[in-house]
């Protein structure tokens, strides 16, 4: 049986700055798609040593999302719902998401950091596990919307998936679709991105999607290129597959992950897990 899906967007926070921006965000993308917003704090061992030196008990936590909630509210006029949980930060995020039903989630960062002080490879860990789509957003706002979307794409992209949330979020949000292609020496490889952008074509073009192609230089690293590329072109997202069996065996998807997710001119990236996507939300739902 399927999950159940509920018109939900899930922000976690820690109560710090950057965690704030997220729900700003979150805020935002809520109002824009009439939907709930829940917010979540997970009572971690950090948090406890933090209530001990202040000598407060774990009642000022539901007591601190409360004003967070009722700020909101104040200022906007969708439905808001705060939820503690103890334990496991990567393991209660992922069964809040499951829990709640929500279809997006909303994770915060600044550089590396963030989110109770999860670094690198850890910040990696919540949204590559997390069942549902996580948006990776540092201080940008939401504005108006995921107006232009960059999508790279190279011969290992798994189209299907890819490209259903694509089209989902410029159904939604009038975007244009950027598609950015890794270039291939090897002439197989090459065959296999024309193959793959042929793809992506036919299913746009049948969608009434808004897209354009184009081809990272051969020299140099495909994922700065990229950066490069979404900055110059003014991008409101980057939207990425985050699981290392979409790449080739010599393709370091954790590296790759990171650079997009953390880049340093504060773009936010939709981050897909593939298995997620088959399993759940490419057969049962539309996304919006």
């Amino acid at each position: 049986m399927a999950q159940q899906l509920n018109d939900i967007v899930l922000v976690p926070t820690d109560f710090s700055e950057i965690c704030q921006n997220a729900i700003n965000h979150g805020v935002e993308l809520a109002e824009y798609l009439n939907y709930k917003l829940v917010i979540i704090h997970v009572i971690n061992r950090e948090t406890k040593s933090q209530l001990k030196k202040a000598d407060l008990d774990v009642s000022a936590i539901a007591d601190k999302l409360n004003d967070i909630a009722n700020d909101i509210r104040e200022k906007s006029r969708i439905s808001v719902e705060t939820i503690t949980r103890e334990g496991s930060i990567f393991n209660e995020i992922h069964e809040a998401a499951s829990d709640t039903g929500a279809k997006i989630m909303i994770l915060g960062t600044h550089g590396k950091k963030g989110l109770q002080y999860l670094v690198g490879s850890h910040a990696l860990k919540v949204v590559t596990k997390s069942p549902v789509p996580t948006i990776v957003v540092q201080d940008k706002s939401f504005d108006k919307g995921y107006k232009k979307i960059v999508f790279p794409i190279n011969s290992f992209t798994e189209a299907r998936q890819q490209v259903q949330w694509a089209m989902h979020i410029a159904k939604t949000f009038g975007s244009v679709i950027n598609i950015f292609r890794e270039p291939h020496t090897d002439p197989i490889l090459a065959g296999k991105l024309n193959v793959v952008t042929s793809q992506i074509k036919e299913a746009f073009d049948k969608n009434n999607i808004t897209y354009s192609i184009h081809d990272a230089e051969k020299s140099g690293n495909f994922a700065e290129k990229m950066i490069e590329y979404a900055t110059a072109e003014k991008a409101d997202m980057i939207m990425i597959m985050t699981d290392a069996d979409i790449f080739s065996p010599n393709f370091n998807a954790g590296a790759w992950d990171e650079k997009m997710m953390f880049n340093k001119d504060k773009i936010p990236v939709m981050c897909i897990n593939p298995v997620m996507t088959g399993k759940v939300y490419y057969e049962y739902i539309t996304l919006i």
